[in-house]
């Protein structure tokens, strides 16, 4: 099942517009730990399977990790469980960090 793909200058261009986007990070808690956006919600991916009931079925949901892949992965999974507005952050927060941030630390 294929979802949208967002670029990271559209995510930034929606929440600097006042669009109510849920940031869901799926990313470890180490990873976190080296670089995150502000606001954001994590759920490991691995915890995905138990937690996701926890998301707004309501809300637009953006799906990051590092690079786009474990991302992808579960917005397909999200929208699989009924969730209509998931999208995956193309590239994850390297990408962000490359073409939004760059003062943002990599990894």
């Amino acid at each position: 099942m294929a979802v949208p793909e967002l670029a990271p200058l559209q995510v930034k261009r929606q929440l600097d517009a006042g669009k109510p986007l849920r940031i869901l990070d799926v990313r470890e808690p180490w990873e976190r730990a080296i670089v995150s956006l502000p606001g954001s919600l994590n759920i490991p991916m691995g915890e995905i399977p138990a937690r996701w009931r926890e998301l707004d079925a309501d809300a637009q949901i953006v799906v990051l990790c590092k690079a786009g892949s474990r991302s992808r992965r579960v917005a397909q999974f999200l929208s699989a469980q009924g969730l209509a507005q998931v999208a995956n952050l193309s590239g994850g927060i390297d990408a962000w960090t490359r073409d939004i941030d760059p003062s943002l630390a990599s990894y």
